[in-house]
């Protein structure tokens, strides 16, 4: 053994800390959204989910189709449909929410943002000018019911 070996050791344990950071890294979650055809505020709402490490696949059209297949009733209906973990995301939910969903895991169908509330992620661009609605977060559950997972006000 030679007194270069602890410094070889040494060098090539630092050498390996980027790849070993790199393994401990979550992926991506995946969410898949099926929208409008011509509808450009889905485009800007998946571009809010990459934007906080979002993984997203665009799919155009059966929107309707896949809500329904998830269970979610028409009256939450918007532009777009996501699946997100095992959950439905109806409209303009905010990447904060979807995380927060994903860690409770409740007994749900998903969450919805009815309409498209202005100043919602997708709905706040610049044709806007900053304009921010109030709007609720709902988590639907598989009875359909719905309750308020998040309330975003002016301001």
């Amino acid at each position: 053994m030679t007194a270069n070996t602890p410094r070889r050791t040494l060098l090539a344990a630092l050498a390996s800390l980027p790849l070993a950071a790199l393994a401990r890294q979550s992926p991506k979650v995946l969410v898949e959204v099926w929208k409008a055809p011509e509808c450009g505020c889905c485009e800007d709402w998946a571009r809010h989910l990459q934007a906080n490490g979002f993984a997203v696949k665009i799919h155009s059209g059966g929107n309707d189709a896949m809500r329904s297949k998830m269970g979610l009733p028409e009256r939450f209906a918007s532009c777009h449909t996501g699946l997100a973990g095992g959950y439905a995301l109806e409209g303009h939910v905010p990447a904060r929410e979807i995380r927060r969903l994903l860690k409770e895991r409740p007994q749900a169908v998903g969450l919805a943002v009815p309409g498209m509330p202005v100043g919602s992620p997708g709905m706040d661009g610049p044709v806007y000018q900053g304009r921010k609605d109030p709007y609720d977060v709902l988590l639907v559950a598989k009875d359909g019911a719905s309750r308020v997972y998040a309330s975003y006000r002016k301001g």
